[in-house]
């Protein structure tokens, strides 16, 4: 038995490794005693991130409470996989950290399904979010094991990664290839495996004081975990891809990108990522440029060339200019490079052996808890169909996506209790459209699509807090306009503003951190508090959408369930059996919010995601 000995806050922690089959019995004796007394620390070492890929492996499986921990080496096969799978049967309760992973992990490499560890699972880093969701960047501690331990246990707490860095670059490896090739039997390598459940098992009660003195409820952590489970086994379904689209679809997307740094070039640009190039060229055109970067570099990012190519976010044009031929063709360029490797060309690389792509759903990444998805499948504008195009729904299904309608404003006038607002979702019909709606409440019958363009931005800048200058740009409306506008909406709706206000107060009163009307807590920045109307809303559609996917479930819609994408839900559902389907999803996303009707519309593709965005298949 090999046996490494570690202090953690002036306690002497063991990592015990067997090294024989004999050696496993008193490991399988321990689990039974530490099960009885408490919960378990689980975690696993494995190859990298990519569970799904072809030669993937799980190399070991943790098991720990606070002074002990038990390094399995499931590589070494036969006794010591089946003592780590009996142990598994046997600890009644799990801590993990970011327990996704660890589940698909041991459901695809181990044979257990996440339907058995998630019952049984607290995953710490979902209570670390729910006291503080912010990142270090944010001012915040962060999610990762490393810095709630250094924060909550003891400031020596090992940084297991980046002393396992150095370990695989002193023998020959990369942050990457390590996992991969270290050996099985390297101190280092066993000592912080098992230190990772240590410090687990030690967080999780610091963290369940913590939430209840700050009176976070139960409520919300159950129902959290219960997200998490539905968006890991929409991880482990993924996406089919396919694959005679998508090789092609690279090849193409890098003619395009060719063709548009050529055009960039007429103008003097010869690197379309060259900010200092591209403001150059537009400066000499006579464009006028405002923004600028953090280092004080004038900005050529996408937000400030869309409107200078006369495009808004979703690369329809806004009509308020003559589009600029360098900015266009540096977003293009830009863009095509980008789906052609990223998307077209990535998502060949990530492909598993059934040739499906299994994208990380993050329930809680965004400080509000919006859930996000990674591939950039979250980022597309909503307009494209090229992209997806390359997703398909199953042989014989049809994709359906289930799209909340207006969600962003029905939140807004339920949480703010804004009368007129309220009283055009309410009468307004399926119909309804409460951009139009306030551009004639505000402007009379007489009210123009120019009008709503307008007024949307206007309603869109309280949600989402956009300044006068950017719901210019992405209007094209003059600033003089955008500021009569929303002097209009303010007058039209008073009861945001004053929302607003309180809700600003409130904050105060509680440190910075304004609750949310399901419990959570939502820090601000002091120097920018206005942004509470914005996390309020953002954090209320999230929620909503959360409780819709719960009741989905309970409707037996999840096998159907692809991806959750902003406020919309994607499904591969039976051709014959679309239509029912889609209703009910409709049927689940369909409630109310303090009076206000939350509603959704399906829509019923052809084969591929693309469908329901103008591809024809």
């Amino acid at each position: 038995m090999l046996t490494y000995e570690h202090s953690i806050a002036g306690d002497t922690v063991r990592v015990h490794v067997p090294d024989s089959p004999e050696e496993l019995d008193a490991f399988t004796d321990w689990v039974r005693a530490a099960s009885a007394r408490g919960p378990l620390a689980l975690d696993t070492e494995t190859t990298g991130l990519d569970v799904f890929r072809e030669g993937y492996r799980l190399r070991t499986i943790q098991l720990g409470d606070s002074h002990d921990a038990w390094v399995i080496g499931w590589e070494r096969g036969g006794h010591f996989q089946r003592a780590a799978l009996q142990a598994l049967t046997m600890a009644r309760r799990l801590l993990i950290h970011n327990a996704a992973f660890d589940w698909l992990v041991l459901g695809a490499h181990a044979g257990i399904p996440l339907e058995d560890l998630a019952p049984r699972t607290t995953d710490t880093r979902i209570l670390a979010s729910l006291i503080d969701p912010r990142q270090p960047s944010e001012h915040g501690i962060g999610t990762r094991l490393k810095a709630l331990s250094a924060h909550y246990i003891d400031p020596a707490a090992p940084d297991t990664q980046s002393g396992l860095t150095r370990v695989f670059n002193s023998l020959g490896y990369t942050k990457e290839t390590g996992w991969t090739h270290i050996p099985l039997d390297h101190p280092t390598y066993l000592l912080y495996a098992g230190l990772d459940v240590i410090l687990t098992a030690r967080l999780e009660p610091v963290l369940r004081r913590e939430l209840a003195r700050l009176g976070v409820r139960n409520a919300l952590v159950t129902y959290e975990h219960e997200l998490a489970r539905i968006c890991a086994v929409m991880q482990r379904t993924g996406l089919l891809v396919d694959q005679d689209y998508t090789v092609p679809l690279a090849d193409r997307l890098a003619e395009e990108a060719d063709k548009y740094r050529t055009v960039a070039a007429r103008y003097g640009v010869t690197k379309v990522g060259s900010s200092a190039q591209v403001a150059e060229a537009l400066l000499g055109m006579g464009e006028r440029l405002t923004e600028r970067t953090k280092g004080g570099a004038l900005s050529t990012d996408k937000t400030v060339l869309l409107p200078l190519a006369d495009l808004d976010r979703d690369w329809q044009r806004i009509g308020g200019r003559e589009p600029n031929p360098l900015g266009d063709a540096v977003l293009r360029a830009k863009r095509a490079k980008k789906w052609g490797e990223d998307y077209a060309a990535g998502f060949m690389t990530k492909l598993d052996t059934g040739g499906r792509i299994h994208p990380v759903i993050s329930p809680l990444a965004a400080r509000t808890g919006r859930m996000s998805v990674t591939d950039g499948l979250h980022q597309l504008p909503s307009s494209d169909h090229v992209v997806r195009r390359a997703i398909l729904a199953e042989p014989g299904h049809v994709m359906i996506s289930t799209d909340f309608q207006a969600i962003e404003m029905r939140v807004l006038a339920a949480l703010a209790d804004v009368r007129r607002m309220k009283e055009g979702f309410v009468n307004g019909g399926d119909e309804f459209d409460i951009h139009m709606y306030t551009a004639r409440l505000i402007k009379g019958d007489a009210a123009t699509k120019r009008d709503r363009k307008i007024f949307k931005g206007a309603g869109f800048g309280k949600v989402y807090g956009g300044g006068v200058h950017t719901i210019s740009r992405q209007t094209g409306a003059t600033e003089t306009e955008i500021s009569q506008a929303v002097a209009a909406y303010d007058s039209a709706f008073p009861e945001i503003k004053r929302a607003g206000k309180r809700w600003q107060r409130q904050a105060f009163q509680n440190r910075m951190v304004f609750i949310s009307v399901t419990g959570r807590r939502l820090p601000l920045d002091r120097d920018r508090s206005y942004a509470v109307t914005n996390y309020a809303c953002q954090s209320a559609a999230r929620d909503v959408l959360g409780q819709a996917m719960i009741e989905m479930e309970r409707a037996g819609l999840l096998e159907y369930m692809r991806l959750p994408i902003h406020d919309e839900i994607l499904a591969s559902a039976p051709r014959e059996d679309a239509a029912d389907v889609a209703r009910e999803f409709e049927r689940c996303m369909s409630m109310r919010l303090y009076g206000v009707p939350i509603v959704a519309e399906a829509e019923i593709g052809g084969r591929s995601w693309g469908s329901l965005y103008g591809a024809d298949y």
